[in-house]
């Protein structure tokens, strides 16, 4: 179905209740070719013309000449531009140029076998590059190269394989860290002649996962260089802000030392943006969906209560598959991803059994071979539709999708635009739609477009040199090659502190060859970390009749999700928890249970140490209000939980809990305020703690909007006096040992971060506070004590001040 139809579509549909906020359109761009290089191995040219690419386009041959030379190169152009070829070219022509005799007085050398290994956030990725590669040595008759992809799931025979022969490895971080650079001896054949190393999608490494992943890639680089290759990176990303900067803090060079070519010259098809809020519940029918074009024919419904933005995406992911339309369904959680694609099979079985059929889900759980097969689908069109989490965000090649239904904004513009960028690949039309869900970082953005559409993308935030993330990987890259001093600049350390304490701690041995893992330790040193960003290792969720492992929760919300008592869900499957301990959730499966489980916190924040600071006067009083930066000791634990009945989520009971107390030393953001100008303001003392508490609340929802972070990856604590400033105090602060520069970014922000927070709360049109303004999903409170015209009062006040102080 033509886009012209799909717009009139969405703007059909989204007359009732003004569900269609904002329209935008970006028009079609044509391409700008360029020519193939003279370097470039005429197979593998040739490859490429059978597969359809007679020319390249500019910009693949500006960024592939750039690899060819030796750069470290990354390319950040569009979603679709080719990014792949660029890379691809000077590989394949290297591994197919090293069997032959080299020209005379050529620097190059030819007496190993060139390698490279490509790196990718997913495993679905990894496997789409693959099917890419296999047709263009297909096509080419380009058997001589050997291409294979080696990861968790590789049985050992594969891996064997790969090891001994193959010339290209597709693999993902958590692979090298885990199993090929402990093992790198035995890899040493691809590591001898590592000639390339291919990062891809690299925006993804970002907060503690970018920290992880940037270490792993200069351990990589370390071992290569161990054994005589100096690889070339290449570096990939549709959406990357400050590529250079990003690339270059990622494999630990100088921003001088990378080529970035962001000038896209592919063409590009007209894409369309629409920002939509869901209906209202009152007034929608009860039971289907009504006929596409029939929408604006409906009464406006009362005010009340909106629906959910997983059964507004499964109503228009209804009309979009009734109108014939590829598209793909971007959801936050796994379970989402099952209930969209229920509820939009339920939606068309009256209709047509055979559309319902080719609805599915999409997510991470499956086994490989389900994911390959529903990706093959849906590249065929066999698959009208998937629901998926994130899995399907990152580049893998699936051509002419017609249109992407985001639910709920997916934490960055970059993951905005990288989800986006699926529909109309290949300079075909698209529309993207944003369904608002009840956050308040949601509202905010369908309410004002700009902040959506007109900002930049955001720079990719992390920091190696986090001591908590640094750590482990030094004891990893000390068992794999002892540490010595030419090591330090490598990994950013200005000295050997860090390593004395480690050898302190008993982790590493000193001796005159270096630093040396201490082999006498029962774990291995990789097993310190977890590039996930757990802090400790993974709960594993079993069944006690059968053994079955069902999953993992990560350590850091075992204590919350899987505790004694709580209700576990898998697959639609719904388990009770008997006991937690050792790192096992015991379950057992209860198919009938008519209640969910939702926990109880109480958590302290203690200050360490103030980083910076700054005051700025009431405007009209002599009271000032305090900003500060610095490093504080989260303590939280689990007190208790509550059982509530599906589907209204009512009160059942509430049970106590004696878990332990758990300690996170990590950076916080913090505001004071002094009573007397609260008071002023119309907060006294009873309604104080309410409108913190809201503050809090909304703060963390918005901090999102400037920084490069989920509302999960950050937390926050509010009191009306706290023990170390003695005043009304509210932190916010990330949710990672060490920190991972999002309360930073609070910070440098200030002023616009309350300024969205606040107009967040004071356009909401409910009366007294709801989850798209200040109520939180992970509050250990129950949402208690929340006072919406307090915290608007608050922050109004924190904002004059900010506004009035020079800065």
């Amino acid at each position: 179905m033509p886009a012209p139809d799909l717009v009139q579509l969405l703007r059909t549909t989204g007359a009732r209740d003004a569900r269609l906020v904002h329209l935008e359109q970006t028009p079609a761009r044509a391409g700008e070719h360029g020519d193939w290089p003279g370097w470039a191995e005429a197979g593998v040219v040739a490859a490429y013309r059978r597969t359809g690419v007679d020319r390249p386009w500019a910009h693949q041959v500006t960024a592939a000449e750039a690899v060819w030379a030796g750069r470290h190169t990354v390319l950040a152009t569009g979603t679709g531009s080719g990014k792949s070829l660029a890379a691809w070219l000077p590989v394949l022509s290297e591994i197919r140029g090293a069997a032959a005799a080299p020209p005379a007085g050529s620097i190059r050398s030819y007496t190993r076998r060139s390698t490279a290994l490509y790196l990718s956030p997913t495993k679905a990725l990894a496997a789409d590059q693959l099917a890419g590669l296999e047709r263009l040595l297909h096509a080419g008759d380009l058997r001589g190269v050997r291409v294979t992809t080696c990861d968790g799931d590789t049985p050992l025979t594969e891996r064997d394989w790969a090891r001994d022969h193959a010339d290209v490895v597709l693999s993902n971080p958590d692979f090298l860290h885990f199993s090929m650079l402990p093992a790198h001896r035995r890899w040493q054949r691809l590591l001898r002649g590592l000639r390339y190393v291919v990062v891809d999608e690299c925006h993804a490494y970002r907060g503690v996962l970018g920290a992880h992943v940037a270490l792993v890639l200069r351990r990589l680089l370390r071992l290569a260089e161990h054994y005589g290759a100096r690889p070339t990176v290449v570096l990939a990303s549709a959406t990357a802000g400050e590529p250079a900067q990003t690339a270059a803090r990622l494999i630990g060079v100088d921003t001088r030392d990378v080529v970035a070519v962001t000038e896209d010259t592919a063409p590009a098809g007209r894409r369309t943006i629409a920002l939509w809020q869901p209906a209202l519940a009152a007034g929608w029918p009860a039971e289907g969906v009504a006929a596409p074009g029939a929408a604006d024919q409906d009464e406006p419904a009362e005010e009340g209560p909106r629906r959910s933005a997983t059964a507004e995406a499964a109503d228009l992911l209804t009309h979009l598959v009734l109108s014939g339309a590829r598209t793909l369904v971007f959801v936050r959680s796994r379970h989402a991803a099952e209930v969209v694609a229920e509820m939009t099979r339920e939606h068309l079985a009256p209709v047509s059994s055979e559309l319902a059929s080719r609805v599915a889900a999409y997510r991470g759980g499956y086994l490989p071979e389900e994911r390959r097969e529903l990706e093959r689908a849906l590249r065929s069109g066999e698959m009208l539709a998937l629901a998926t989490t994130n899995a399907l965000e990152l580049g893998v090649d699936v051509a002419g999708l017609d249109a992407v239904i985001m639910t709920g904004w997916p934490g960055t513009r970059v993951s905005l635009w990288q989800q986006a960028g699926r529909a109309g690949r290949a300079g075909r039309p698209g529309v993207a739609v944003l369904i608002a869900s009840d956050d308040p970082l949601d509202g905010y953005l369908v309410h004002h477009p700009e902040a959506v559409l007109g900002s930049p993308v955001e720079a990719t935030v992390f920091d190696p040199g986090n001591p908590y993330v640094l750590a482990p990987h030094l004891c990893a890259a000390a068992g794999e090659v002892p540490l010595t001093d030419a090591d330090l600049p490598r990994f950013g350390l200005p000295d050997t502190a860090l390593l004395e304490e480690l050898a302190r701690r008993g982790l590493l041995r000193r001796r005159p060859g270096g630093w040396f893992w201490d082999f006498s330790r029962p774990e291995r040193p990789q097993d310190l970390t977890d590039l996930r960003g757990g802090a400790g290792r993974p709960v594993q969720v079993v069944e006690a009749g059968t053994g079955t492992v069902l999953g993992t929760v990560d350590a850091a919300r075992a204590d919350a999700t899987v505790h004694q008592g709580a209700v576990y869900v898998h697959q639609g499957r719904t388990f009770e928890v008997d006991r937690l301990e050792d790192d096992v959730a015991l379950v057992h499966e209860e198919p009938a249970l008519g209640h969910r489980t939702r926990a109880r916190t109480s958590s302290t924040v203690r200050i360490v140490g103030r980083r910076e600071g700054r005051s700025a006067p009431v405007p009209g009083g002599d009271q000032v209000v305090s900003w500060a930066l610095g490093d504080v000791e989260v303590t939280s634990q689990v007190t208790g939980y509550d059982r509530r009945r599906v589907p209204g989520m009512d009160l059942l009971g509430s049970y106590t809990l004696d878990l332990p107390e758990r300690v996170l030393p990590t950076v916080a953001v913090w505001w004071t305020l002094p009573p007397e100008a609260c008071a002023a303001a119309g907060v006294g003392k009873d309604a104080l703690p309410g409108a913190l508490h809201a503050a809090e609340h909304a703060a963390i929802g918005l901090l999102p909007l400037l920084a490069t972070c989920d509302r999960w990856d950050i937390g926050g604590l509010s009191t009306a006096v706290h023990a170390q400033t003695g005043l009304p105090t509210v932190f916010v602060h990330d949710g990672y040992p060490g920190g991972a520069g999002f309360a930073e970014r609070g910070y440098r922000a200030a002023a616009a971060w309350v300024r969205a927070t606040l107009d967040a709360i004071a356009s909401c049109p409910c009366p007294a506070g709801c989850p798209s303004c200040i109520q939180s999903p992970k509050c250990g409170n129950g949402n208690a004590p929340l006072d919406k015209d307090g915290a608007v009062r608050v922050l109004r006040l924190l904002l004059d001040a900010e506004q009035a102080s020079p800065q």
